[in-house]
Formats: structure tokens, C-alpha cells, sequence
């Protein structure tokens, strides 16, 4: 199995970071240490993992990242808003903790599925 990496992998792992990320405030405010002490773990795996990939990007790859990176902010974005309307229509008032680390899911999930239905050609 000899994938070579490319910019939407290098992209969606930046991504995994973000959400890894902004589940950190939860599991502080919760006082969820053992939790904490796994997404640590599994973020310090990761962002290794993912400078390697960057290490093993072509030119051609790294140009592509930018406007990669740009959709998953606009994801992000819509992640924000789709739950905060969420939130609001259908709960009751959560932790700002809970609400971020439910959106950048909800961000990520957008930019993966904006990444598999974008036309074969392109690919």
C-alpha cells in the first residue's frame, strides 16, 4: 500500500486537531483528567502524524492547501451557525465548552463530506 499524501488528507487531519483541540475546555471544566490525559495523548499523535504528511506533500500539494484550508474555515463557520441554531431551537442553554466542541464536529463533518462530493474530475 503505497498512498502518496495529498493536500485533503494533510487538511482533514489539521482538522482532527481542531476538534481535538476544542474538546479541551470540556473535559477541563468537566473534570474529566483521564479523558484528558487521552485526547492529549491522541493530539500529540496526531500532530506528529501530521507534520510528517507535510514533510511528504509535493510542491503541487502544498499549493492546493490554502484554498483547503479556506473551505474548512467557511465549514467551521457553518458548524458554528447550524449549532447554534441547534442549540437554540431545540435545547436548552449548554456550556460554551459543549457548544464549540459541537460545532467544530459538525464543521469537520461538512468539510469531509464537502471534500468526497466535489466532481470526479477535479480529484
Amino acid at each position: 500500500m503505497n498512498a502518496s499524501p495529498t493536500a485533503e488528507r494533510l487538511s482533514v487531519m489539521l482538522g482532527l486537531l481542531v476538534l481535538m483541540l476544542s474538546t479541551i475546555p470540556r473535559y477541563l471544566a468537566g473534570g474529566h483528567d483521564n479523558r484528558l490525559t487521552m485526547i492529549t495523548l491522541a493530539l500529540v499523535v496526531v500532530a506528529a502524524v501530521t507534520v510528517v504528511h507535510w514533510r511528504m506533500l509535493e510542491a503541487s500539494e502544498r499549493r492546493r492547501l490554502p484554498m483547503l484550508l479556506k473551505r474548512f474555515g467557511a465549514s467551521l463557520l457553518a458548524g458554528l451557525g447550524l449549532m447554534g441554531a441547534w442549540h437554540a431551537l431545540m435545547t436548552d442553554w449548554i456550556s460554551w465548552q459543549l457548544f464549540i466542541a459541537h460545532a467544530a464536529t459538525a464543521g469537520l463533518l461538512m468539510h469531509v463530506l464537502w471534500l468526497l462530493w466535489r466532481p470526479a474530475e477535479s480529484r
